[in-house]
């Protein structure tokens, strides 16, 4: 009788649906705009500024979204999957609060003015070491999963840590060191963006029938 239950509990339960792709692709699309701008990928002003189109997305593509995808994943009892998604949608609702307008954010560039851009900027750079930290800790969860995840959290860790020496280097204005390297983290982001994006694709496609596969190349 205990088995019947057991098994009439199992099919009443709603499956629930792979949310990586969704956590994937907000985090991928939020990590791409504002990298872009990191980068000076098609923008010709200093990061700080035009850093100001993602907080949009940050607030609701890269954060709200990827709670979602996180909450799923405990759904699933998926614990790494969860903490990253909770996690990265948590540094995207951050970043939103700490720079919006609406919440008290004010441009660092704005700051040099009263004398307080060498702090907001070190600010800045402890807040990133952190993320380095934990990106680093995430990536060793990836170790045995597959290559694409690990590729993703790899240069994931790399974009942080560009970021992390940039900001803690001083304001990444023109023509200094701190902007040189807040652009290699641009660039890094964006080279983890679309293997995010791909990784996404690789479980959409692996969800339902598809004209293709894309591998991911599973370590185990």
């Amino acid at each position: 009788m205990a088995q019947y239950a057991a098994e009439g509990a199992a099919a009443a339960a709603p499956a629930v649906a792979n949310p990586a792709p969704l956590g994937l692709s907000a985090f991928a699309l939020t990590t791409f705009v504002l990298s872009a701008s990191n980068a000076q990928f098609l923008l010709t002003g200093i990061p700080p500024v035009t850093g100001a189109i993602a907080l949009g997305l940050a607030a609701f593509y890269g954060g709200v979204v990827q709670l979602i995808a996180g909450i799923q994943e405990f759904r699933r009892n998926n614990t790494f999957a969860a903490t990253a998604f909770c996690s990265y949608g948590g540094f995207w609702l951050a970043v939103a609060f700490s720079l919006a307008p609406i919440f008290g954010g004010k441009n660092l560039v704005a700051l040099a003015s009263v004398g307080a851009a060498s702090d907001a900027a070190r600010a800045v750079g402890i807040f990133l070491l952190g993320w380095t930290i934990f990106t680093g800790l995430m990536l060793l969860g990836t170790l045995r999963s597959n290559l694409a995840l690990i590729a993703v959290f790899f240069f994931l860790f790399l974009t942080f840590l560009a970021l992390t020496i940039g900001w803690l280097s001083g304001l990444p204005i023109t023509g200094s060191n701190s902007l040189t390297w807040v652009n290699i983290g641009g660039w890094l982001g964006i080279v983890t963006a679309l293997l995010a994006w791909y990784t996404a694709l690789a479980g959409i496609l692996e969800s339902g029938p598809a004209m293709f596969k894309l591998p991911t190349f599973p370590r185990s």
